[in-house]
């Protein structure tokens, strides 16, 4: 696993704006598999607008979908790491089982703990 580029709030999140919903994804029919050339169908439009058009949804789509799972690895390595719990993982442990850095694990364990303080509290 590699280490993502952005391990940072998104600049809607940072503005306090509302996070915009990624496009609908369309799950890949099992047929796709014997097919390396299919790719949720785009090879199949003639028209070129089209598939422009979809071909962004799908990679704005999978962006946010790789910057919210990030802010997910972020927020699961700081309470890995909290000081609270009796069993708490190391940046070293946390850096291993996520085939990071430990300075990049240590990033990442400060991001999370920042979202994490920015939840709202559920009563």
């Amino acid at each position: 696993m590699s280490e993502p580029n952005s391990a940072q709030q998104t600049p809607d999140a940072a503005a306090g704006r509302p996070r915009m919903r990624p496009a609908p994804l369309l799950f890949e029919p099992e047929a796709a598999a014997d097919d390396p050339e299919h790719f949720f169908d785009l090879e199949s439009m003639d028209d070129p607008g089209e598939l422009l058009e979809r071909s962004t949804e799908l990679a704005l789509a999978f962006r946010a979908a790789a910057d919210r799972a990030t802010e997910f690895q972020a927020m699961a390595a700081a309470q890995l790491a909290d000081p609270k719990r009796f069993d708490r993982a190391t940046v070293e442990s946390i850096a291993r089982r996520a085939d990071w850095s430990e300075d990049y694990a240590q990033r990442m364990i400060e991001f999370g703990t920042d979202l994490l303080r920015q939840r709202p509290t559920v009563d």
